[in-house]
């Protein structure tokens, strides 16, 4: 089930998993919690005093005029003003770095998963919903953390201790303040159903704002070409209006709720102003003891009133935490997460019986991206160690969806893939992708030094091998002329260079990590036709003593490679020389007589017509 279908599913109040999950985040730091839980609750008894201290000092010093005894409990009230500073502080200073801490060690666990998600996962959840997950969810947890576990035993706490002191002071004005708790029971159940729901609404539309706001902004040179700013405009102004809406009802209930509770409370302290008058005239009781239980009860619905809050603060973080645990929980790419398996042992290059590079065999494979809309069907081939095969076919041939396979981005649903004559699902991917070299056609840099875009912070590699790799190239040319050169930092995703630069750099990288099976997908379809001359050098030294799987459109690419496979509509239609091909009359040579001998329309109208040929 992909993430967006489960959404719907979430915000149950309380799930007993989903908390034992996150106190188990808490274990490694839960000598600070226990520690922060003893200063609260510490904190908690200092501030149960305060009423106490009113009563004593208006019945032994203000009732008997005693100016000493009045001098030494105010002396008492300010230095238990004081502790409750020292206690607040400190508890918040603990609770704090533990939820950083907590935040941290999420985020991490997020990435790490985020990296094990098969490419399948992508194609279904846009990345703006996931960049919610890793921030936005986070710090709701991050609030519940600072604000919840500890103050909850605080606050239950206090609400015992407060109990336990009315009673100590007068039995029937406790009674009195109970007789609204079936108003507060009330009003609470009814806030908690009301607001179970909104809470994950408000979490679904702000991942659908990240999304199209993270779409939007990658693909802004499409938006502006096509014209397309007011609509996008409109419809981000429909999409952030439903969050704040969703916000706008949350905060709806909370200021409806809350007066709520302060009407309640004020009910209860002009019963007990009612009735405890009353007491003091014709019962008896002090008035410092009427003072103290006033304020005992204001204090009574404090812990209540932010217990009611804690209870939206969890809705908040139980919403959060299952998107995140659901996101934890999807499986992971097999091809990353098998961690159990030693990896193999990387040979030195020119090992092995077969020679230098790896051997590929595709073996009656089937393959659909989704349902039985079939990509591949029964494709076999084989490359052996140190060969150069090219894959040629019109778009949407399943040259691409080979190289996915190979380097086990997806699984075929039918057949067999052999690397090195073992079946691909024996590999370990780590290891499978540190000997594979793909250079593709949309290059992806990271923003950074160029120097660390070609070591990828790989420490076996050194700056020399980085260099003599962009020299074999011809990528060190206009790196030098770059400012910083190695140094210069890029912006993101290389916007400062051209597509040719781009592309050097690519191969670079790729000769750098010298890898024994080279990929190389329509590398060179965005390269003018100066640079293409340049690095025609660089892709024989970059071919030269591995294996080499050449996916080309352009058919001048291919010219050297010791065999071509033609893909048809997923299935392989051709095999041979390109001498042996073009002397079959099939596919390829209709191809190659379009490309060249009818070089007016070109490439693309070629392939055209060659896609909707049906031999």
């Amino acid at each position: 089930m992909s993430e967006p279908e489960h959404e719907e599913d979430l915000g149950r109040a309380y799930d007993h998993q989903l908390v034992r999950r996150l106190t188990a985040y808490l274990r490694p730091y839960r000598w600070q919690v226990a520690f922060a839980v003893l200063v609260t609750l510490a904190q908690a008894a200092v501030q149960l005093t305060f009423p106490w201290l009113t009563k004593e000092a208006i019945d032994l010093g203000i009732r008997h005029r005693d100016l000493y005894a009045l001098d030494r409990i105010a002396l008492l009230y300010l230095v238990a003003l004081l502790a409750a500073f020292a206690l607040g502080y400190l508890q918040s200073q603990i609770m704090q770095g533990v939820a950083q801490r907590v935040m941290r060690d999420l985020r991490t666990s997020l990435f790490r998963k985020l990296q094990e998600l098969p490419a399948s996962y992508y194609d279904r959840n846009p990345i703006g919903r996931l960049m919610t997950r890793v921030t936005n969810d986070v710090d709701v947890l991050n609030e519940m953390f600072t604000s919840g576990v500890d103050a909850l035993f605080g606050d239950i706490f206090m609400l015992i201790g407060i109990v336990f002191a009315m009673a100590q002071l007068n039995v029937e004005l406790l009674a009195v303040t109970f007789s609204v708790l079936p108003l507060i029971f009330a009003v609470t159940m009814t806030f908690r159903a009301k607001v179970r729901r909104v809470f994950r609404d408000v979490r679904s539309k702000l991942a659908r704002l990240n999304s199209f706001l993270n779409e939007n902004l990658s693909g802004m040179t499409t938006v502006q070409l096509l014209g397309r700013e007011e609509r996008n405009a409109a419809q981000f102004r429909q999409i952030n209006a439903e969050h704040r809406d969703a916000n706008l009802l949350a905060n709806t209930y909370h200021a409806v709720f809350f007066p709520l509770l302060e009407i309640v409370s004020a009910i209860a302290l002009s019963l007990i102003v009612w009735y405890g008058g009353r007491q003091v005239m014709w019962t008896g009781i002090t008035l410092g003891t009427l003072v103290a239980f006033i304020q005992y009860t204001q204090r009574f619905f404090r812990p209540i009133s932010d217990l009611s809050e804690k209870y939206g603060i969890l809705q908040q973080a139980m919403a959060s935490s299952e998107r995140i645990f659901a996101l934890l929980d999807t499986p992971s790419d097999p091809a990353s997460a098998d961690f159990s398996r030693p990896a193999p042992v990387r040979p030195a290059r020119g090992e092995g019986a077969a020679g230098a590079g790896l051997s590929v065999e595709f073996e009656n494979v089937w393959f659909a991206y989704g349902g039985e809309h079939w990509v591949l069907k029964n494709v076999s081939f084989r490359v052996e160690a140190g060969e150069k095969v090219a894959l040629v076919g019109a778009t949407g041939s399943g040259k691409s969806t080979i190289a996915s396979l190979l380097l086990r981005f997806y699984s075929p649903q039918r057949g067999t893939i052999r690397v090195d004559g073992r079946p691909l699902q024996e590999w370990d991917a780590e290891a499978l992708r540190q000997r594979v070299g793909l250079v593709l056609q949309d290059v992806f840099l990271f923003s950074g030094p160029i120097e660390s875009n070609l070591r990828m912070d790989d420490p076996a590699l050194s700056r020399e091998t980085v260099v003599r790799s962009a020299h074999e190239v011809h990528a060190h040319e206009f790196i030098e002329r770059l400012p910083g050169q190695y140094d210069g930092e890029l912006r993101e995703r290389g916007a400062s260079l051209s597509a040719g630069e781009k592309q050097l750099l690519s191969f670079a990288r790729t000769l750098a990590r010298d890898p024994d099976l080279l990929i190389l997908d329509e590398a060179t379809s965005s390269v003018d036709t100066h640079t293409e001359q340049l690095i025609q050098d660089g892709l024989h030294r970059l071919m030269r003593d591995r294996t080499s799987l050449v996916i080309a459109h352009r058919l001048s690419t291919i010219q050297d490679v010791d065999r071509i496979v033609v893909l048809h509509h997923g299935e392989v239609r051709e095999t041979g020389t390109h001498a042996e091909l073009m002397a079959l009359e099939g596919l390829y040579s209709r191809l190659y007589q379009l490309q060249y001998l009818g070089g007016r329309r070109g490439s693309a109208r070629a392939e055209a017509e060659v896609s909707s040929t049906d031999i």
